[in-house]
């Protein structure tokens, strides 16, 4: 079936008032469906445009398909898959190692909003120092390091939410 005859028999649907058509042959399959109600009669009824096309061909066999403007063209068919981006060294990679959420709640860099930050990147954390709060159900939770070292990056930006084991803060261990 060439192009041309398949849009011939997209406007046939158009004009005609049917709903779908299908046709089947050993090396194809071809499905035009179209939203016309069979209860409408008249000059409105022939006016619909078809709203989807289905061909199915050999894999080997390929035709382009141009549609009317009037009809939405279909979804292109889904791209392969490409190799995955190389990925980012991460934590654990690069020798770091991350102090993570211990709960629930919302993350705090300070104690108070006149306060200044517990640490800052390039700041010396020791075992015990506080890095940071995490407000859960009203309560202000100090979370303390359990690695001595310096600190990297901080990973959650100030009054954000953060999940349990969420990482926080990836600290270069002395």
């Amino acid at each position: 079936m060439t192009q041309e005859e398949i849009q011939d028999l997209i406007k046939f649907v158009a004009k005609s008032g049917v709903n779908e058509v299908e046709i089947e042959r050993k090396d194809f399959k071809i499905t035009i469906k179209s939203p016309g109600n069979p209860n409408k009669r008249g000059k409105a009824a022939f006016q619909e445009t078809p709203q989807a096309l289905h061909v199915t061909m050999p894999a080997g066999m390929q035709m382009p398909v141009q549609m009317p403007a009037a009809m939405p063209a279909p979804a292109p068919a889904a791209a392969p898959v490409a190799a995955p981006a190389p990925q980012p060294e991460t934590a654990a990679d690069a020798g770091l190692i991350e102090i993570k959420s211990p709960m629930i709640g919302t993350f705090y860099r300070k104690p108070s909003p006149d306060k200044d930050n517990f640490i800052e990147v390039g700041s010396v954390v020791k075992v015990g120092d506080t890095v940071c709060v995490i407000e859960a159900m009203k309560l202000f939770n100090e979370i303390e390091s359990e690695v001595s070292g310096r600190i990297v990056k901080i990973l959650v930006d100030d009054n954000s939410p953060v999940e349990y084991d969420q990482p926080l803060f990836l600290v270069e261990p002395a």
